[in-house]
């Protein structure tokens, strides 16, 4: 029998899709990654199956992440792994196509959101509407955006941070950067590198700085054993890294996050930046759950700053929950956040 397909919010994330669904809550969390034939270009597997053959494929079978940077890198490939989500989440039998809601990071183009909603779209939406990601995140985070009062998000994603300030609905000061979790893995795996003559995947980097990464000095430090290359050798090699020492390797792109904050904090209007002393920066995102991150801002904003309860989820719950507003929509052909789709 044919079901009847339900609204669907999308966080399609550099390093992570996540799925919620009306009536539901999230009901997809997996790896943006995917395998597919490197011929044909035929998908063989999507999410964390694809993530487990990273670094381990045969020579026909490619694995990738089609989101770089929060942009669509590859836009085939894309459209595939969303159709393969999409009927994951939905079924392939369904008697009317989902609308969906999808997060687009606040600094893209015009054509880069075109391709987001066009990827949906071919993938099996009926409609397609974009909402950018720091509006999202705070809608997730239980911010209350509709009053006339300022709200500051800093949402660091896999391949973006976006920080803005919210008020009245709207977003009145942004700015993105492409940081986020991936040049947090490329920074360990360079210093590594240059540090210790050790070459190291992906996975690994991101291992350690889930293990013991930090971006403020914690009261015990901590070291872990690493696996690799020897660059000189060849051979497979161990070496003891600190958390110290990949809290220097971790300066640099942290540095660029607390900088673009202090921007939009300087650009906003005094009224909404009292606001914002009181009600504190809220961090959402994978990357809100590096150690110390809060404390920095704090000491380099002299504003406290909160960690939404659940920061991985933040954006797809925000995009779940837009979805009350998806009748209104329709009609006017306008996201939530005022942006014409």
């Amino acid at each position: 029998m044919l079901g009847i397909a339900r609204d669907i919010g999308i966080d399609l994330g550099t390093a992570n899709v996540l799925i919620y669904q009306r009536g539901r809550g999230i009901v997809l969390r997996e790896p943006t990654v995917v395998a597919i034939n490197k011929n044909t270009k035929i998908l063989k597997a999507a999410g964390e199956e694809a993530r487990q053959m990273l670094g381990r494929t045969p020579g026909s079978i490619i694995a990738m992440q089609p989101i770089r940077d929060g942009v669509i890198a590859d836009y085939t490939v894309t459209e595939q792994m969303l159709a393969h989500f999409i009927n994951k989440v939905v079924g392939k039998r369904f008697l009317f196509k989902p609308r969906v809601i999808i997060c687009v990071p606040s600094g893209v183009t015009s054509v880069e959101r075109r391709a987001v909603l066009d990827a949906a779209r071919s993938a099996g939406a009926k409609e397609a509407y974009p909402i950018e990601e720091p509006m999202a995140a705070a809608i997730g985070a239980g911010l209350n955006i509709s009053d006339p009062e300022g709200n500051m998000v800093v949402d660091i994603g896999g391949g973006t941070t976006d920080v803005a300030v919210i008020s009245l609905g709207g977003i009145v000061r942004s700015e993105s950067v492409r940081v986020g979790g991936h040049k947090l893995d490329e920074a360990i795996h360079r210093y590594v590198k240059r540090e210790y003559n050790l070459i190291i995947g992906e996975r690994t980097a991101e291992e350690i700085k889930m293990s013991i990464g930090s971006a403020f000095p914690m009261e015990e430090e901590m070291s872990m054993e690493v696996k690799g290359r020897d660059m000189v050798t060849g051979m497979p090699k161990t070496v003891m890294v600190t958390s110290r020492a990949i809290r220097e390797a971790l300066a640099e792109p942290i540095n660029q996050i607390v900088a673009r904050t202090r921007s939009v904090l300087e650009q906003t209007p005094p009224e909404l930046a009292s606001d914002i002393v009181s009600h504190g920066i809220w961090l959402t995102g994978g990357g809100a759950m590096l150690r110390g991150l809060d404390q920095l801002l704090m000491q380099e904003t002299g504003i406290p700053v909160h960690i939404a309860e659940d920061p991985l989820s933040c954006v797809a719950i925000g995009a779940g929950q837009a979805l009350d507003q998806i009748d209104m929509l329709s009609e006017t052909h306008f996201d939530y956040a005022g942006m014409e789709a």
